[in-house]
């Protein structure tokens, strides 16, 4: 059976921005590198005026080569050892608010769009990517949408906060329209677009920020009916595990009781083509008693090292019995498959 791994990562270099067309390379973010070789963090991205660390956090166990993107053969020699036949790959720096200036987001978003357009084209059955948009701009969101579509994109990377804008806001619908016209899911990943959130709650760990920002985001989906008003759009949540769906569900169905709407079921997910991320802590026994198997898959976090990251996941699953081996197969291939419509 093959293997899809539904959250990889690739990590943004200096190439990346020489992808920037030549009318935003002005916004091209600054590589800066610091004094201390040994210190943990030592490299970082200048966008504008506000630094972010470029190598914390990244996943020594994967080659830099293979991580980065520079070398794709010895990416896909990497997969086969690991035993992965696709990998969905997600940014990097993009998992913070980046800007509040729309030229700025425009250019970020082409550079990188067009880098992974030129990663795709050198492996499409193997490498395939969420487009990310520039969000502060729906009319130039919507020409990258369509860009990703025609260059091997499989769905829209989006954060549990975009701006000043919740993910149920109707902000957002004309995007939700033409993503499910192109058949491309809306992939909400563990992040936050928002600066307040941001600066407010990561101080010392993302959980607050990037986590719950995601989880709080899928509630208030569902609580507003959203996916409901675009029944032929699918959803993919990423990289919070899926150890969260009893307790948001069982709060969901207090709150729609109270309402005396329909209560959740156990086709929630089903109903609302909602897929969700799993890890191999998670405990699978309770998680498949409020959802079904058939909306579950796992990504590894490839490229990183933090609370998401197991890179032999894929294989754990398969060998530790935590599962039965049918749903495993679910999970691993016929799930992600039709989640990013493989």
């Amino acid at each position: 059976m093959p293997v899809i791994d539904a959250d990889a990562h690739v990590v943004e270099t200096e190439r990346t921005w020489e992808f920037i067309p030549e009318e935003g390379q002005a916004y091209k973010p600054v590589h800066l590198v610091g004094k201390d070789p040994s210190a943990h963090k030592n490299e970082y991205w200048l966008v504008g005026d506000r630094v972010y660390a470029n190598n914390i956090n990244i996943g020594e166990e994967t080659p830099d080569a293979a991580r980065e993107a520079t070398n794709i053969q010895a990416r896909l020699s990497h997969m086969d050892e690991l035993g992965v036949d696709v990998h969905v790959l997600y940014p990097t720096l993009f998992l913070t608010p980046l800007t509040t200036k729309p030229e700025v987001d425009t250019a970020l978003c082409q550079g990188y769009n067009r880098w992974m357009g030129s990663v795709w084209a050198q492996a499409p059955e193997r490498l395939r990517w969420p487009v990310v948009l520039p969000l502060l701009d729906l009319n130039k969101a919507m020409e990258e949408l369509h860009y990703g579509a025609e260059h091997g994109a499989c769905g829209v990377f989006i954060r549990g906060i975009e701006s000043q804008h919740r993910l149920s806001d109707p902000h957002w619908f004309p995007l939700y329209e033409e993503a499910s016209k192109l058949n491309l899911p809306i992939c909400i990943h563990s992040a936050t677009g928002n600066f307040l959130a941001y600066d407010l709650f990561t101080i010392d760990s993302g959980f607050r920020a990037f986590k719950l920002a995601v989880v709080g985001a899928v509630h208030d989906l569902l609580m507003k009916e959203i996916p409901a008003k675009f029944p032929d759009l699918r959803w993919v949540v990423t990289e919070v595990s899926a150890q969260w769906l009893p307790y948001a569900l069982n709060d969901l169905n207090l709150r729609l009781k109270k309402l005396n709407r329909p209560g959740v079921t156990k086709n929630i997910l089903k109903d609302n083509q909602m897929y969700i991320s799993c890890q191999t802590t998670d405990d699978f026994r309770k998680i498949l008693e409020y959802v079904d198997e058939d909306h579950l898959v796992l990504g590894t976090d490839y490229g990183h090292n933090d609370t998401a990251t197991e890179l032999h996941a894929l294989r754990r699953l398969k060998e530790s019995g935590m599962v039965d081996p049918a749903i495993v197969d679910k999970i691993l291939w016929d799930n992600p498959k039709l989640a990013y419509a493989l």
